[in-house]
């Protein structure tokens, strides 16, 4: 009867919903075909840490929200270690493998945000370059940057209570490659 309490938060269609939001916009076409995002198994995890560190950020400030941004983490966690599993990395390396994906993530989380909460705009230039372009900077590390802040306004003006739900919304990047 005890575990049905700790089940619940696991099973949450909001917290399902809101992690495939991000895991669908993370494989979004446009990002790996006029972002320059590699499209690759490296590329693609670091377009879903990018999207869960957004989210994240955007949940800091709510007092409430920390239950629900640590649920979104926990179900990234066991995302990421099915999907391991699922290509075939042995029982042993998972371990080791996570390891490597959460600092990953936490370093990615800090970086991310101090280019966000820089006055420079190259700073964010530079962090995706480095993190997400393989050190390609240029037309398409300020494209994904322009991506980026519209992102991250898009999720500042969306009501916690909609992203409790389970709704949430980004920019359309393929339409930010046609406006660009």
């Amino acid at each position: 009867m005890i575990f049905q309490l700790f089940r619940r938060a696991r099973d949450d269609p909001s917290i399902t919903s809101l992690y495939g939001t991000i895991v669908a916009q993370a494989r979004a076409p446009a990002f790996y075909q006029s972002f320059g995002v590699p499209d690759t198994a490296n590329g693609r995890l670091d377009m879903i840490l990018l999207h869960v560190v957004l989210l994240l950020r955007r949940l800091a400030p709510e007092p409430a929200a920390g239950p629900l941004g640590q649920a979104v983490f926990d179900l990234f966690c066991r995302d990421m270690d099915a999907n391991l599993r699922e290509m075939g990395v042995g029982d042993l390396a998972v371990p080791r493998t996570m390891q490597r994906i959460g600092e990953a993530f936490y370093g990615r989380q800090a970086a991310y945000r101090a280019a966000l909460d820089a006055h420079d705009p190259q700073a964010l230039i530079t962090v995706l370059a480095r993190n997400v372009l393989d050190g390609r900077a240029g037309a398409e590390a300020e494209k994904l940057a322009g991506y980026v802040r519209a992102a991250v306004q898009s999720l500042t003006a969306q009501d916690i209570a909609e992203l409790r739900a389970g709704k949430l919304g980004f920019p359309d990047p393929a339409m930010m490659e046609a406006t660009a």
